[in-house]
């Protein structure tokens, strides 16, 4: 089974691409998706959160309040790798639960934001980085998604730069064209690249050994 590491910079698109490639076929395991899963109410997640950051990040019908969480973490990094421990190893076991579920003749993707900040390109036989001009993906999350501008800023900076990104990627998607090219982009990367490099696994053959 072809493992394929998903990431890229916040808002630059990566949800499209996503998309196209389990239309395309792929598993795809989304770890903000698990993120939320294993901090669901009544989950030992959540009250591990909660024990860390006390009652204030309980919304009133018990669920996370993820901007109060935010606000306590966001720009503190000593409490950001608090939450991170407890969050991260929790998301790690749930996606290893899933993908050994998947066939073993088939390609799963896992979409990891923090891929690069977490060091886990290694475990990947693949990384798919997807990138935009930051002007671009600034504008995205003030409009798309009623942030502040200095708010998004802050969100781009907190990341790995498109440098740190570039250099653990098998292939950099650019998206800056229309969303039509930017599926097309991928569906050729699946036939070109990901489905000959699984043929190879299935084989026996490194990966690596596809061009």
């Amino acid at each position: 089974m072809l493992k394929v590491g998903l990431t890229g910079g916040i808002a630059a698109g990566k949800s499209l691409v996503a998309r196209t490639l389990v239309e395309c076929g792929a598993t795809l395991i989304d770890a903000d998706a698990l993120a939320r899963e294993v901090v669901a109410p009544g989950t030992p997640g959540l009250a591990a959160v909660v024990e860390a950051f006390g009652s204030g990040v309980l919304a009133e019908d018990g669920s996370l309040d993820r901007p109060a969480l935010a606000a306590i973490v966001f720009g503190n990094e000593e409490k950001r790798k608090v939450l991170n421990s407890i969050i991260h190893p929790l998301v790690r076991s749930r996606a290893a639960e899933l993908a050994a579920a998947v066939p073993p003749e088939g390609i799963l993707v896992q979409d990891i934001p923090l891929l690069v900040e977490t060091g886990q390109a290694s475990s990947f036989d693949f990384v798919l980085v997807v990138e935009a001009p930051q002007e671009t993906r600034l504008d995205r999350m003030v409009r798309d998604r009623g942030m502040e501008s200095e708010a998004a800023q802050a969100r781009i900076d907190a990341q790995a730069s498109a440098a740190e990104r570039a250099a653990v990627a098998d292939v950099v998607l650019e998206n800056t064209g229309t969303e039509a090219e930017v599926v097309a982009a991928v569906q050729r990367l699946w036939d070109e690249q990901l489905v000959p490099r699984n043929e190879a696994l299935l084989r026996g053959e490194p990966p690596a050994v596809m061009p």
